[in-house]
């Protein structure tokens, strides 16, 4: 039976492409193959639909999420015994059921989280309009043992795209459900991080001071509970606010400026907040060694992303994509792509064309928003040309071998005749705060790869290939790493016979 859960005191699009696997037929799909000959990929279980994330709940036991039904499936040693839970969720685009996190001390503490977008029809449904305006929700249920029972409401964000802003006639709405986000992870520091994309928005957490404004139908520019887009955020396992949060004192410093109900919602948002300046976000990690959260982010034509977010991490996004001092590439990259026949242009809103990015790196640092305590940072890594990465994780242990043990692997947002589904192998430096390269041309951080999918100067990182979409990457009580692939409907593993 479908749960609609009760308010109480939920480049190349991903969502389409898991609609449409036609890109790649079934029968001329590559065969999922590792570099390194001593490795092994397996699958742990199949004929799933739309995979998205995993959870282990034992050594053999695992919960996973289904991106369009809403289904939670449990799978012990290798077989689906049951749906735990089942959402009534829309999966139009990106949303749908993603994310899943266990709390710090499962199964002591038996929750679980998971990030889901609202059907408002009551039952599944992929069709645009039929979710709230503040549908995407993180919910904590409780584990039984058997199944899982919804606890409470952790928070409520945007997933209603209505952008009236048609190319054929500007008067005329555009119904989206991309760069929704949905990544679920609790930090070395017992607290829930959770990334959503900028939902199309172009308001303060999109570093657009300038306008047009208002942001959209809605209000905005400033992050009300209608705006809170394109952002990580850093809470507590019951949803309230940590103190020592980076803009706690800036939050209240703007709630009390504004005044009235839309400075509290702001302010308090303001407060939510570990970064910002996020287009769209397919994959967070942690880091096991040393805490650090990781990040991959998609370009819109430009400038594929893995980043290292500290607090105050500002992303860049609109501004620039990329290392900052490349915004000429950015700009050029993305006015090329066009708009309409041509497109759609990766920045997709009319009201903020590619033709508005500066010209300069030192002019598009001064145009972006500066609250106190926040700090603009380049990507440890980028493709010039997108990809699209999607899931990163990393290798903890010597399961693999000791030469992989901390390694970061990434996996891909499509599965095509041109990309496959990429597996890249990053190695970090003794601080774990940078990657190491061996090829000369990585020093600058970026592959200066010719157009999309291309593989220039990305040679050295390719770990795996035909691994199709990865969503979610883990490494397993037996020092497996395991990879979630929705466009496989598998659970797989990567270990050493």
């Amino acid at each position: 039976m479908k749960t609609a859960i009760a308010s109480v005191a939920h480049a190349v699009s991903l969502g389409a492409l898991l609609g449409a696997l036609a890109v790649l037929p079934t029968a001329a799909r590559a065969q999922a193959a590792l570099v390194d000959p001593a490795l092994v990929v397996t699958p742990v279980v199949t004929g799933l639909t739309q995979p998205i994330a995993m959870a282990f709940i034992g050594p053999k036991d695992i919960l996973v999420t289904e991106k369009a039904t809403g289904q939670v499936k449990r799978v012990v040693d290798g077989v689906v015994t049951g749906v735990v839970l089942d959402l009534a969720v829309n999966s139009n685009s990106e949303r749908g059921l993603l994310g899943i996190a266990l709390h710090p001390k499962f199964p002591a503490q038996p929750y679980v989280y998971l990030y889901n977008t609202e059907s408002t029809t009551g039952v599944d449904t992929n069709v645009a309009a039929n979710v709230p305006l503040l549908g995407n929700r993180v919910d904590r249920f409780v584990w039984n043992g058997t199944s899982l029972s919804f606890d409470r409401n952790i928070i409520k964000l945007r997933s209603f795209q209505n952008d009236r802003n048609n190319v054929a006639d500007p008067t005329l709405p555009v119904l989206r459900g991309n760069h929704n986000g949905g990544v679920l992870r609790f930090g070395s520091d017992a607290k829930l991080y959770v990334v959503i994309g900028d939902n199309g928005r172009r308001g303060w957490t999109q570093n657009n001071l300038a306008g047009p404004m208002p942001d959209d139908d809605f209000g905005g520019p400033a992050p009300d509970d209608a705006h809170l887009t394109g952002v990580i955020l850093r809470l507590n396992d019951d949803g309230s606010t940590p103190r020592d949060n980076p803009f706690y004192t800036a939050g209240d410093q703007v709630g009390q400026r504004i005044g009235g109900s839309l400075g509290a919602a702001v302010g308090l948002n303001l407060q939510r907040l570990f970064g910002f300046g996020v287009r769209n976000s397919f994959g967070m990690t942690v880091d096991p060694k040393s805490g650090a959260l990781w990040t991959t982010e998609n370009g819109g034509r430009a400038f594929d992303e893995i980043n290292r977010v500290d607090r105050g991490f500002n992303g860049g996004w609109i501004q620039a994509m990329g290392p900052l001092h490349r915004i000429e590439d950015y700009k050029a990259i993305e006015i090329a792509a066009g708009i309409g026949a041509n497109g759609p242009n990766g920045l997709q809103q009319l009201r903020w064309p590619a033709t508005h990015i500066a010209d300069k790196h030192n002019r598009a640092r001064q145009a972006m928003l500066d609250l106190p305590g926040s700090h603009y940072r380049d990507p440890e890594f980028s493709w010039k040309n997108v990809v699209p990465p999607a899931a990163l994780g990393f290798v903890n242990g010597p399961g693999l071998g000791t030469q992989y043990d901390g390694n970061l692997i990434v996996g891909s947002a499509v599965a095509r005749a041109t990309n496959p589904g990429h597996l890249y192998r990053f190695r970090l430096n003794d601080e774990r705060t940078r990657f190491t390269f061996d090829d000369p041309r990585l020093q600058d951080k970026v592959a200066d790869n010719a157009r999309i999918d291309d593989l220039t100067e990305s040679e050295e990182l390719i770990f795996g290939t035909g691994f199709g979409i990865v969503t979610d990457i883990h490494t397993g009580p037996d020092g497996s790493l395991y990879l979630v692939s929705p466009s496989a409907g598998s659970i797989r593993k990567i270990s050493r016979p």
